[in-house]
């Protein structure tokens, strides 16, 4: 047995085993590829705000409004999303996660959403879990990620010309030929046009199961390097003060407000407990999760004790909280995106044109066993 025959063998089961969970995690990725631009047109009323010419409400301020909302739930986190969206304050409590939506200019109750049964969220955790308890479904996705590019890779060597004769031919598809022709060649052309995109799709997919692919990644823009050293959340003397004040969660906001006046998009993490830090971050942009700046105050005092501005971070970490914009496309904006839904459209109807050529064979085969030889007598 050759080494392409081998290959081949390869690539024919790993895409059986894997090809209806690479279908549903590649169609669930297009469905929430745009998922912001088609909340923001068909949620547009808690959503979107009037820009006012004023400041936003103090975290404190949207905490009091979601327990008058809420008061049963605790708050975990207030966000800020820009001038003209409304803010978000994150609860919880044993019944589960509650949204909550508010003017940030006016405190006005927009929105209460439960996650779990927020349709766009119910894809996102199709995709990352299919559904199913996050310990399980991630592994179960995880594998099936890394049996995609172990396809991908094997489909390019299987695609690779054997003559400068079949080069033509290799990057095209023979459109007036019959359909069972034309599914060959376009899952041949298709899956080598769209093989770097698609690697990079999956390898930052990955980083969403496994830790240690986020680690590899940081080492490897880094040159080494210790990834939980550099983020790690500064500790403070619990035994010298009493109890956390409401204030300094306002004086953090306030303080991130100074050192980042450029930023769009802000979040105040709510300390749960005495002695946890309250931490902010900032992004120059609205609803990109890159170029994160991170700042920690103490939770008595408000006092900034330590700060990480994205121009002092690695090119490591850099890249590491780049992964959801690159995995999203959402780093491009709206080409980013474009790019990312193409590709992962494109991916997600390989594996169906991949078993309409072993099914087509498979039936070839049958038939031609079928054909008894003539008898010689």
């Amino acid at each position: 047995m050759g080494f392409k025959t081998k290959i081949r063998f390869l690539h024919k089961w790993l895409g059986l085993i894997s090809g209806l969970i690479v279908f549903i995690v590649c169609i669930t990725g297009c469905i929430f590829c745009f998922h912001d631009e088609i909340k923001d047109i068909t949620r547009k009323e808690w959503r979107l705000v009037e820009p006012q010419n004023k400041p936003f409400l103090s975290p404190s301020e949207l905490q009091q409004k979601a327990k008058e909302v809420a008061p049963a739930n605790k708050v975990s986190m207030v966000s800020y999303y820009g001038k003209n969206r409304s803010a978000i304050v994150y609860t919880y409590s044993n019944s589960g996660n509650l949204y909550l939506y508010f003017n940030p200019y006016t405190g006005k109750h927009l929105k209460s959403e439960n996650p779990e049964t927020d349709f766009f969220i119910i894809v996102e955790y199709i995709h990352l879990y299919l559904l199913l308890p996050d310990y399980i479904g991630k592994h179960i996705i995880g594998g099936a990620t890394i049996v995609f590019i172990l396809l991908l890779i094997s489909g390019i060597i299987q695609w690779w010309p054997k003559r400068k004769s079949d080069i033509k031919r290799s990057f095209t598809v023979k459109w007036s030929a019959k359909w069972r022709r034309v599914n060959y060649d376009w899952h041949n052309t298709s899956g080598f046009y769209i093989a770097l995109i698609a690697l990079i799709l999956a390898i930052t997919g990955l980083t969403f199961t496994y830790e240690w692919v986020g680690e590899g990644i940081y080492k490897s823009f880094n040159l080494g390097g210790d990834k939980a050293a550099e983020t790690k959340t500064p500790l403070i003397d619990t035994t010298a003060f009493k109890t956390n004040s409401i204030t300094a969660i306002d004086k953090a906001f306030a303080q991130t407000l100074k050192l980042e006046p450029k930023a769009e998009m802000f979040f105040v993490m709510i300390p749960q407990k005495k002695g946890d830090i309250v931490s902010t971050g900032s992004y120059p942009h609205a609803l990109r999760y890159d170029q994160q700046s991170n700042y920690y105050f103490h939770p008595s005092s408000g006092k900034l004790i330590q700060s990480q501005t994205f121009d002092k971070k690695t090119l490591g970490l850099k890249v590491v909280e780049m992964n959801y914009g690159i995995h999203t496309g959402q780093v491009l904006d709206l080409p980013g995106k474009i790019i990312a839904f193409t590709v992962s459209l494109i991916a997600a109807a390989l594996p169906v044109s991949g078993f309409l050529i072993w099914f087509g064979r498979s039936r070839k085969s049958k038939k031609s066993k079928s054909i008894k030889k003539p008898s010689r007598f």
